[in-house]
């Protein structure tokens, strides 16, 4: 048996009123956690911007190891 809907009736009770969140809004919440994870990895953003060209995903793999474990000089 199908259930009957009845699309002109009005919705009597609505719960809850909380809307989505400003995804472009930075609360201090986010800024606080991203401080935080540059604290805590500070060599993510130790590697240069651009286009690495590599012969296998071994070597690859091998440099993005070796850039990420090592530790910030500057």
């Amino acid at each position: 048996m199908k259930p009957v809907i009845n699309l002109d009736e009005k919705i009597g009770k609505m719960v809850g009123s909380r809307g989505a969140p400003d995804p472009l809004k930075a609360s201090p919440n986010t800024i606080a956690d991203a401080e935080e994870w540059s604290r805590v990895f500070p060599t993510l953003r130790g590697t240069r911007p651009g286009v690495y060209r590599f012969h296998s995903h071994e070597e690859a793999d091998e440099w993005l190891m070796k850039h990420l474990t090592r530790t910030r000089t500057s």
